[in-house]
């Protein structure tokens, strides 16, 4: 008889697959900053790509090496983004990048956090098949991310940055599929 922890932890893994795969492709974010509580806001555009990445590639195992997993354990997969933003009232550039996501169980590891260049790792769950819910904790700062897929076209997602339970920024985006196929 299979354990209910197995079958949870499998549905996870699938519904993580199915969402990386849904989110393939390049699209265009505008994200807006609230700081809290002066209220100050920035405003972003990024050109953001997102490429599938399947259980045992390169990239997957690099990730679990960062991350000291042993070499039994592989991550079932994960996704590759790269982006690129500007300021949307200055058009001066602000970053430039990319990050890798593998996740296994209920948990997505990932080369670098949203504050720091170092490893860290984020607790997920799906409140529904289009909803990929985040709590990612380090540095005594808490992330707690939403992303929601809407469609084939769009995609919206809410970040709230806290401190020792305050929370200090919410950041709000709106993400236009502009094309489908990462190779394009």
């Amino acid at each position: 008889m299979t354990s209910p922890l197995k079958i949870v932890k499998a549905a996870e893994e699938w519904q993580i697959g199915e969402f990386f795969q849904e989110s393939v492709g390049k699209w265009r974010s505008e994200r807006r900053y609230y700081t809290l509580p002066t209220g100050n806001t920035k405003e972003m555009v990024s050109a953001i790509a997102i490429r599938f990445l399947e259980q045992g590639c390169e990239e997957l195992q690099k990730l679990a090496q960062l991350h000291e997993l042993p070499d039994s354990v592989s991550l079932v997969c994960g996704t590759e983004v790269i982006w690129e933003t500007t300021n949307s009232m200055t058009g001066k550039q602000e970053s430039q990048g990319s990050t890798l996501f593998g996740a296994l169980g209920n948990i997505l590891y990932r080369d670098r956090g949203f504050a720091t260049s170092k490893p860290v790792t984020a607790e997920y769950y799906f409140p529904n098949p289009k909803t990929l819910c985040l709590r990612t904790e380090y540095n005594g700062s808490v992330f707690e991310e939403e992303l929601k897929l809407i469609g084939n076209k769009y995609r919206t997602r809410q970040t709230i940055m806290s401190r020792a339970s305050e929370q200090l920024m919410i950041g709000q985006y709106l993400e236009t599929r502009l094309e489908n196929d990462y190779l394009k």
